[in-house]
């Protein structure tokens, strides 16, 4: 299959910190038991989620270019997804959530290229090819859904973390890939799942992220959709899930109309979920997602926005009133009577308007930091921002003065103006002086042998969030996970079984009647014991070829593996029933 790099025009403008997470597909990579694994659980999924998935699964297959015999090309796939509004790219497993957010705002799907083994063939806690290329594509076709996807995503990633945020990430990550790993000692797993149990149970109150997360995974990766009676699978972790997909669909799993509580509710990514969520329709999920907006420091701003800013200790952006945009990393607040006062940020800082920054007020101009008064001057019920030009004359604002500042919140700036810069509606958002002190109370927070003092201009914080308003301000060229996901070892016993599986599925390409499968059975029975799948994918061919003698004879094998391997017993059962219910239809 072709591997060439398909140009997609929404790949073509991601910008840099998020192209950083790509890497190649190698096509090559792909085992013929990875193509055994994969064809096995589309085919499960097909026949069984066509009665219970939402309309647009088996629809999104069609429009998305998924086949059930072929893992899928990423490439291929961007062919087709652009001619609904989308584009794909391989990651490395997990990656940071506001990174994954910010994909989906561009109209762009993560998926992690590895693939689960055939060890967990029903279900992986690691994101792979199966749970990302057939569970979220086939979705994103549905036009009201897509739209609720790319519309998170853009939420999403403005979201603010708590500093724990990212060590549950790593912890998570770290144990998804360890569990997916072959022969990983059950001590380092053990040790895994621990760190992540005591992350959950000391994160404090839930962040943003926390909680528009956790709206993300019972909605995106485990919503179910209709009624709590009736209810149809929409969730790509149940769409890739030939296990949890059944069992959700039983009354051991508690099913609860959908509503913004959702946000509070955590899960654990390694244990079958005990409750699931279910949404009358998709324009209700953006009902939802527009009320949890709502409530975020993204529309609230505020004194609380700052907090949680500077809670996070990470790159966070705060608007005001006039439109101008300070992003860094926030370290201090004044506050009066339950506002923000006087805003301070440590380290490189950019001011921005509209999410582009200001010219020659980017990292390099400071450097160290930024700090503004926030409010109203003292007794004046004028905003500076509100000023006209007589008004801002009338306080001696304006180039070449020296003034006397105070705000509300004990708050004092002296200096001589130097110049001002004026919004796009010819509000001023940003006052340089010189010989400038400023003051709070009796502390000072900046004097004049620090330089020129640049204040921004703004009576309230309209919004706070997550990352900088202009992306270019910053290298963001970082934060790629540290552990990287283990590949399958290569043995000579691997590498003999991965001989039979390509020639059984060469036979089954070419329609070959000629070759004998029962050399291929012996060769599996008397050097690998232990495998299942390919037995099952040689009784196809068999059935099909008509050959009673040596087909009765492999199910007799089939059956003994059962009793032998229980815990494979319904996969075996479960892939005759494809060959032998689809004979009787």
């Amino acid at each position: 299959m072709n591997s060439t790099i398909e140009s997609n025009p929404l790949l073509d403008r991601l910008p840099k910190h998020l192209k950083q997470f790509i890497k190649p597909q190698d096509y090559s990579d792909y085992t013929p038991i990875n193509q055994a694994v994969w064809r096995y659980v589309m085919r499960k999924n097909v026949d069984y989620l066509s009665k219970v998935a939402h309309s647009s699964y088996l629809e999104g297959l069609k429009k998305t270019g998924i086949e059930v015999d072929n893992i899928p090309s990423m490439y291929g796939m961007n062919r087709i997804l652009t001619e609904i509004g989308w584009a794909a790219v391989a990651v490395d497993g997990f990656i940071p959530p506001n990174a994954f957010m910010e994909f989906q705002a561009y109209n762009v799907l993560v998926i992690a290229s590895d693939i689960r083994q055939l060890e967990h063939i029903e279900y992986t806690p690691a994101p792979d090819i199966i749970h990302e290329g057939a569970g979220h594509a086939p979705i994103i076709a549905n036009p009201e859904y897509a739209e609720y996807l790319r519309r998170f995503g853009e939420i999403g990633c403005k979201a603010i973390s708590s500093h724990k945020d990212y060590q549950m990430y790593e912890a998570i990550r770290l144990l998804s890939i360890l569990k997916e790993a072959e022969d990983t000692p059950q001590a380092d797993i053990d040790a895994a799942e621990k760190a992540v149990e005591d992350l959950q149970n000391n994160m404090g109150e839930l962040s943003e992220m926390a909680q528009i997360r956790n709206l993300h995974w019972w909605t995106v990766e485990y919503g179910l959709i209709g009624t709590v009676d009736n209810p149809k699978i929409y969730g790509a972790g149940l769409l890739s899930s030939i296990g949890e997909s059944a069992w959700c669909m039983t009354d051991n799993v508690k099913k609860i109309p959908y509503d913004i509580s959702a946000a509070n509710q955590s899960f654990d990514i390694t244990k079958l979920q005990p409750q699931l969520y279910v949404t009358p329709d998709f324009a209700y999920l953006s009902l939802v997602l527009e009320e949890f907006a709502n409530k975020m420091a993204l529309r609230t701003g505020g004194l609380s926005g700052i907090n949680k800013l500077i809670h996070s200790n990470a790159l966070g952006t705060i608007e005001l009133s006039t439109g101008i945009q300070i992003s860094g990393v926030f370290t201090n607040v004044i506050e009066e009577e339950g506002k923000p006062v006087y805003i301070q940020t440590t380290g490189k800082t950019a001011l921005s308007y509209r999410e582009k920054e200001l010219v020659g007020h980017g990292t390099t101009k400071h450097t160290e930091g930024f700090g503004s008064p926030i409010g109203k001057l003292k007794g004046i019920n004028l905003a500076i921002e509100d000023m006209s030009p007589r008004d801002l004359s009338a306080y001696s604002i304006t180039e070449s003065k020296t003034v006397t500042l105070e705000f509300e919140g004990d708050i004092t700036v002296k200096g001589e103006i130097i110049t001002g810069s004026r919004n796009l509606h010819g509000e001023i958002i940003l006052i340089s002086l010189k010989n400038c002190t400023v003051t709070h109370g009796a502390t000072i927070l900046f004097q004049p042998e620090w330089g020129i003092y640049d204040m921004a201009v703004g009576k309230k914080v309209i919004s706070a969030f997550s990352g900088p308003a202009d992306v270019n301000s910053f290298d963001l060229i970082s934060h790629v996970p540290t552990s990287k996901t283990i590949k399958a070892k290569h043995t000579a016993e691997r590498d003999d079984l991965e001989v039979l599986y390509q020639t059984v599925r060469n036979i089954r390409e070419t329609k070959d009647t000629e070759t004998s499968l029962a050399l291929i059975f012996d060769k599996l029975r008397t050097n690998h014991t232990n495998d299942w799948l390919l037995a099952v994918e040689i009784t196809e061919l068999l059935n099909d070829r008509n050959e009673p003698q040596l087909l009765q004879e492999i199910m007799v094998y089939l059956d003994q593996l059962k009793v032998k391997r229980p815990e494979v017993a319904h996969l075996i059962a479960g892939g005759l029933d494809l060959i032998f219910d689809k004979e009787k239809a």
